[in-house]
């Protein structure tokens, strides 16, 4: 009996090796599926350029709703525009103000979770009262709200986003220094009498970039449809500037006789989401970090 007990705990304690590897592998091969995906789409937006067949916003109106062929790979719209150029252009554009709207706030806001959780007292009382009153109302109103009294364009998106993006980082950032204040390493550090700044910024924060950087990859995904979304509304990127919510927006109207010019962008769309979202549960998983997103 003593033998098939020491024979069973060894069959499970294998088991349980086996699934911590696999789990391990799906995590890399997440991680890396999700980086090869961003990275070509980014690649090919960074270089649309000097990829691009057709410039974003020329016309030709002898070529309008021509299907894809090898002349226009994602066929042309109601103005003759090409829409591989005009997507290429697009995601190039959306990058570059998601990664804005994004990484922005992340600084501001762990900046002041840090102070928050860090020091306590009257400052944790303010900066807590500022996060409550910005997360009591619903991030998507607020940010519609702002831009539509801002104006349409994406001044009002980098205000909107900007100004509202932030509490969630503080509050993470907060969290995880309230721990990481009574680590053994803070505590010597303080006990060698360095100054509470170089604490702070050297030892303390860095800690709170692990937790960040993961919850900002599913941020990015957010900002992409909030982006989209806006500029598909007429609040946020205007025509004929070429966004992906603008693209689509244009093509709705043709969208029986002409499918390409709003599902293909809308393919590209779920695609790049597809690859951040999968970067996030990869780093996540081998970072140790599990984080659930509720809108």
């Amino acid at each position: 009996m003593k033998y098939l007990a020491n024979r069973n705990s060894v069959e499970l304690a294998d088991k349980l090796v086996r699934r911590a590897l696999a789990d391990r592998r799906w995590s890399r091969t997440s991680l890396y599926t999700g980086l090869g995906i961003v990275t070509i789409i980014s690649l090919a937006a960074i270089l649309a350029p000097w990829i691009a067949p057709y410039g974003e916003r020329e016309i030709d109106l002898l070529s309008t709703f021509q299907p894809p062929s090898f002349q226009h790979f994602l066929g042309t719209d109601d103005m003759g525009r090409d829409v591989f150029s005009r997507v290429l252009y697009g995601v190039r554009l959306d990058l570059q103000v998601v990664l804005v709207i994004t990484y922005a706030p992340l600084l501001i806001g762990m900046f002041l979770g840090a102070l928050a959780g860090y020091f306590g007292g009257w400052i944790d009382a303010i900066i807590n009262r500022a996060v409550d009153t910005v997360m009591a109302i619903p991030f998507l109103v607020l940010v519609i709200v702002v831009v539509a009294i801002i104006g349409p364009g994406l001044q009002g998106v980098f205000i909107g986003v900007m100004g509202v993006g932030w509490a969630l980082y503080a509050r993470l950032a907060r969290a995880d220094m309230l721990a990481i204040r009574e680590e053994q390493y803070i505590l010597a550090a303080k006990g060698l009498g360095y100054q509470t700044w170089r604490i702070l910024f050297k030892h303390a924060v860095p800690n709170l970039l692990r937790s960040s950087l993961v919850f900002s990859v599913a941020d990015i995904v957010l900002n992409m449809v909030l982006l989209a979304g806006v500029s598909y509304l007429g609040l946020g990127v205007q025509p004929p500037t070429a966004e992906l919510g603008v693209i689509i927006a244009d093509g709705q109207p043709f969208l029986l006789y002409a499918w390409w010019i709003t599902t293909l962008p809308g393919l590209v769309f779920v695609l790049l989401g597809i690859g951040f979202s999968l970067i996030g549960d990869g780093l996540a998983d081998m970072l140790g970090e599990e984080f659930k997103l509720t809108v």
